[in-house]
């Protein structure tokens, strides 16, 4: 039961502390989401704009830039996010080796 306590502890005080080297990997990562997850909401996003009666009727251009930004900003802080959080178990995980 302790050496479960002592992980977490170690857990927990890296997650508070991440690797500084993570965050401009982060942002690395993020951003070549953020890029793919453009051009893959975009293309669906103006076809329909273009053939859906619906779509074409009540979308306007400024709906149509909404749907791909959201799409595009949620994919960057998820990735981003993911990054982070992977680097710094990474990080607990090598200190908990070396002190254990």
């Amino acid at each position: 039961m302790s050496l479960d306590l002592d992980l977490n502890l170690d857990f927990r005080y890296s997650v508070s502390k991440p690797d500084l080297k993570s965050k401009p990997e982060a942002v690395r990562e993020g951003t070549k989401a953020a890029m793919i997850t453009c051009v893959v909401s975009a293309v669906p996003t103006l076809a329909a704009c273009r053939m859906v009666p619906w779509a074409k009727a009540n979308l306007n251009y400024t709906a149509q830039a909404l749907i791909i930004s959201s799409a595009s900003i949620a994919a960057y802080f998820i990735t981003a996010d993911k990054t982070i959080l992977e680097s710094a178990r990474r990080k607990a995980e090598a200190e908990y080796r070396k002190s254990a």
